[in-house]
């Protein structure tokens, strides 16, 4: 048997490529919407890709499901547990099987067995592999159900697509698979979807893989046997996700866009940043935030091409309107755009655009300014400034600066007309890389803001300091 892991770094993703070598069959679990690694190992290894598979629908990442079988007419093995509203809806275009606990399917000779693990969400499977030749099982592929030191949350659904009780209810669910997993032998490998850096968990581990017996006997969910308890631990600390994953959960289930109809132009000339700008049209400029921070144009918005990148424009950018980013690397802009399902990119604009808007269009440049906390101490004091925190609720709950206003980053759009008139605004985060990104959008508002430099971890020192 032939086993290759792949790992996308901006999505903490895992999928993996499974090939029988003498029948020369693969498989892909959890595909991710860029499949032409998947291609390129499988010429170089010489094996033909036959099936893709998923434990569940995703709500993280668009899947490459449907581009596999667009593109190389493969067989689509999916789930058909969970119930009405969890099937998905755009498999009758392409040969595919549909899988329930019990069954079992082969590629070669590599056997799989399926297991319903519900928890994470209702129609959620696990696969057990065994070799060719071999009586026992030697991995359990878990997705989003077991991580390397936890488990996949529960509240998702409630959260990100307004399900109002199904966090208690899916986490009784996984309170019973894990009990089924516990049963499992304790040499089976454990292949998990996702690693750290994931916002489909609290606290997994950054190792690729681990075992059953090292999550019996480490992971700190496994040790609950009474499940009120269980319950109450799994759902404690959930952090609020990404406002995307409601629109990654549909478009995995209907059928995500194929990547041929998600193509944009590059390189547009300024004129269209100009009437962009001027029509109000959401411009993503994908600077260092220094940069940015120094100079840039009235109206467009800091996204940072860091690994983060992904995450954070699919909690920012509107779903369902066009938007163009400011970059000189598009190819890799627009993966990792498309990675989070975000298609409706109208075009982007190298950075020499801007000496050109500058000589042709009345559309005015700016700046703004990073303060400390001890440059700031004064103003916040005296009420002078308004302070907005942009941190996630977790982390406002456990010490906040008094008086400051708390609109986390992703609702900071939506929530504009809450941040107070009439002084200027100090807006934080942790560490002063959200707040980045807040300042940009505050400013394209037209709101006198300043960022606090270092963030709520600085003003925190600078008040100890000074105690």
């Amino acid at each position: 048997m032939f086993l290759r892991y792949f790992f996308d770094e901006n999505l903490a993703q895992a999928s993996y490529f499974i090939g029988d070598v003498d029948s020369g069959e693969a498989i892909i679990i959890d595909p991710a919407r860029h499949i032409q690694p998947y291609i390129d190992l499988a010429a170089e290894q010489g094996f033909n890709i036959v099936a893709a598979t998923e434990t569940h629908i995703h709500a993280d990442f668009v899947s490459g499901a449907r581009e596999l079988a667009d593109r190389l007419d493969v067989t689509l093995l999916m789930s058909d547990e969970g119930g009405d509203g969890w099937q998905y809806t755009y498999l009758e275009d392409y040969t595919h099987a549909l899988l329930k606990d019990g069954d079992t399917f082969e590629i070669g000779a590599v056997k799989f067995d399926v297991i319903h693990t519900p928890g994470h969400t209702p129609e959620h499977l696990s696969f057990i592999v065994t070799d060719a030749g071999f009586e026992e099982p030697f991995a359990i592929f878990t997705g989003d159900f077991v991580f390397v030191g936890d488990l996949g949350r529960p509240d998702l659904l409630e959260k990100a697509a307004n399900e109002a009780g199904s966090a208690e209810a899916l986490a009784r669910q996984m309170f019973t698979s894990v009990e089924r997993f516990k049963q499992l032998p304790d040499y089976l490998l454990v292949y998990p979807g996702h690693g750290a850096g994931s916002p489909c968990g609290k606290v997994m581990g950054a190792v690729p893989s681990s075992t059953v017996g090292y999550e019996k006997r480490f992971n700190v969910m496994l040790q609950h046997t009474d499940e009120d308890a269980f319950v109450a631990a799994l759902l404690a600390g959930q952090t609020t996700p990404p406002n995307y994953f409601a629109v990654m959960k549909r478009e995995n289930k209907e059928g995500p866009k194929l990547l041929s109809e998600a193509d944009r132009a590059d390189n547009l000339p300024p004129l269209v940043l100009r009437n962009a700008l001027e029509k109000g049209a959401t411009v993503v400029d994908t600077r260092p935030r220094d940069e940015f921070a120094a100079r840039h144009l009235h109206g467009t918005i800091n996204i940072e091409h860091t690994l983060s990148f992904a995450l954070r424009a699919g909690d920012l950018i509107d779903y369902n309107q066009p938007f163009y980013v400011i970059t000189d690397s598009p190819h890799e802009v627009k993966r990792d755009l498309q990675s989070v399902g975000l298609d409706n990119l109208a075009g982007t604009f190298k950075l020499s655009t801007f000496s050109t808007i500058e000589r042709t269009s009345d559309i005015p440049f700016e700046s703004y300014e990073s303060q400390t906390p001890e440059q700031l101490q004064s103003a916040i004091e005296s009420g002078d400034v308004t302070v907005l925190d942009v941190r996630r609720d977790d982390e406002w709950n456990a010490g906040h600066i008094p008086g400051a206003v708390h609109i986390p980053l992703g609702q900071l759009q939506a929530r504009l007309a809450e941040v107070p008139d009439g002084k200027p605004v100090v807006v934080h985060c942790k560490s002063g890389v959200r707040s980045a990104v807040a300042a940009s959008i505050l400013q394209a508002n037209d709101v006198n803001v300043v960022n606090m430099a270092g963030g709520h971890d600085a003003w925190q020192k600078s008040q100890t300091e000074t105690a």
